[in-house]
């Protein structure tokens, strides 16, 4: 019996040995944490004290799982920026740091979601299955890292392919008043991305859930929400959320662009923005300037979109091609917002209420809108077809507004107004109907060489339509040629006119009547009975 006593003796005696020479090399390290305390809650903000090493833009974080961000960093308190439901906070909470900034969920798990700018989800699909993290502020690629915008960016939309073309990686403004269309000019553009392997992001900022529940079901029905990612914030979220939201949306875009590929971001709208970040720095009591907006509101904007590029080879190729949306009020874009945003994007889609009431739809203001980079991109095909076009539509809109006060005009003047209703005609495009490449080459062919001059103008939407179902007869390899740098050959411009002309010959009347030379009818009649 003694010898088994004695081993089990020499065991415990090895293992307290053991537990000892552990006791006595351990030391402990001590881990400092700072903990501060909310002075004041405001609507959307908190002032906090006793966080002597916090940083500028870190993540703090309130009891409640609520989440804010260092905004104002003074000697003696700071200010934040709260990022979630703050009504139960109150003075005297507790408040931590993080040691982190904000950060957001990218990969391939948020394509076909509906998520908010904390990466939560909206759409009761379960949780995100995200590959990685992503800080909302990060820095523009340097220039010596991009490449030219060589390649067009297809919208669908006649107005916008021909007159105001878009390339990938370009920032291109929309503006306009309220209700005049220019959501709708983003989705159709999302929608005619399908099977481009182009990513989309379309950022909702501030806007109404029905507008936003709206524009999602229209990507479930046409398809496109398979390739779209959908980060919202609602008009009753904190003002934190929409001053985040853009550039969470953005970052979740530079991950695909740094994937090598292209995408797509819509900013939806940028107003909203704008508004949200003077309510937090007014309740923060930074010195207001116009229009009671911050001194930095030019900053916000512009490095969020300089982070929209094209880029290098070494790089991936890949690109970032922004939309963002501005809302003018009374028609002013000499206001203090959209000049701000039409100094820092390449060029701008205007879209004016009085075509909007006439029923021109898109209502673009082609006079008003300009692309200072997309005519590098566009396709020779286009070029060769629509580049005396908007030339022909300028002349057509003076002509028009003088012919009004009931002139009388001689003959040459006549046809060239009667040429831009039918331009303006075929320049219209039901929503969310977007046009191919083909369809649109037939179209703008036919309307440069005129064969439409001689259609009525009220049989103008059925004859179009006509062409652009005659366009997807053209040889598979012709239709190709479109998607490429290559010219137009002569052969090709006649196989294009003779489809043209043989959809076109039952829309010809039987005897052209000579043109009335005095016009002194106004033509908002005519434009609505073409709408």
């Amino acid at each position: 019996m003694s010898a088994p006593t004695d081993s089990l003796q020499s065991v415990l005696d090895h293992s307290f040995a053991g537990l000892s020479q552990g006791r006595d090399a351990y030391q402990a390290h001590l881990t400092p944490q700072e903990v501060g305390t909310i002075t004041s809650v405001s609507t959307g903000i908190a002032m906090v004290s006793g966080l002597p090493g916090v940083g500028f833009d870190e993540l703090v974080k309130f009891p409640g799982q609520v989440f804010g961000i260092a905004f104002n960093v003074d000697e003696s308190e700071i200010g934040v920026v709260l990022l979630g439901d703050y009504s139960r906070l109150q003075a005297g909470d507790k408040v931590e740091r993080t040691g982190r900034v904000m950060d957001t969920l990218v990969g391939d798990g948020l394509l076909g979601r509906v998520i908010d700018p904390l990466g939560r989800p909206l759409d009761s699909l379960g949780p995100i299955a995200a590959s990685a993290h992503l800080p909302i502020e990060r820095p523009a690629v340097p220039i010596m890292d991009r490449a030219p915008v060589t390649v067009p960016l297809q919208t669908g939309l006649k107005v916008v392919d021909a007159l105001i073309p878009i390339g990938r990686g370009q920032r291109e403004l929309i503006l306009g008043d309220r209700q005049t269309g220019k959501t709708a000019i983003a989705i159709d553009t999302i929608l005619n991305q399908r099977g481009k392997d182009v990513v989309c992001v379309y950022c909702a900022i501030g806007q109404r859930a029905s507008a936003v529940a709206k524009a999602v079901a229209i990507f479930k029905d046409k398809g496109a929400f398979e390739y779209t990612v959908v980060v919202v914030t609602e008009g009753n979220d904190p003002p934190g959320l929409a001053y985040i939201a853009p550039y969470c949306a953005t970052s979740i875009a530079e991950h695909f662009m740094e994937a090598g590929r292209d995408v797509l971001i819509v900013y939806d709208d940028l107003t909203q923005h704008a508004r949200a970040y003077r309510e937090l720095s007014l309740l923060l009591r930074r010195p207001p300037g116009r229009e009671a907006f911050p001194g930095d509101i030019f900053y916000i904007h512009s490095r969020l979109l300089e982070r929209a590029t094209h880029l290098s080879q070494e790089r991936g190729g890949g690109s970032l091609t922004a939309l963002p949306i501005i809302e003018t009020e009374a028609q002013n874009i000499s206001a203090y917002i959209p000049t701000n945003l039409i100094s820092i994007t390449d060029g701008q889609i205007y879209l004016s209420p009085s075509l909007f009431e006439l029923g021109v739809l898109p209502a673009v203001d082609v006079s008003k809108s300009v692309s200072r980079v997309g005519g590098k991109a566009q396709r020779a095909s286009y070029r060769a077809v629509a580049g005396d076009l908007k030339l022909a539509y300028a002349q057509f809109e003076e002509l028009e507004t003088f012919a009004r006060f009931g002139a009388r005009l001689d003959e040459s003047t006549t046809k060239i107004i009667e040429h831009g209703r039918r331009i303006r005609a075929c320049l219209k495009q039901p929503e969310s109907s977007p046009v191919s490449v083909a369809a649109q080459i037939a179209v703008l062919m036919a309307l440069t060489e005129k064969l439409f001059d001689n259609v009525p103008l009220e049989r103008m939407p059925e004859a179009e339509l006509t062409v652009r179902e005659a366009a997807a007869k053209l040889p598979d390899e012709l239709q190709a040629r479109f998607n490429t740098t290559a010219k137009l050959s002569d052969a090709d411009r006649d196989a294009i006119l003779q489809i043209a002309h043989t959809a076109l010959d039952s829309f010809q009347p039987e005897t052209v009547p000579k043109a009335e030379t005095d016009i002194s009818a106004p033509t908002r009649s005519a434009d609505k009975a073409s709408s």
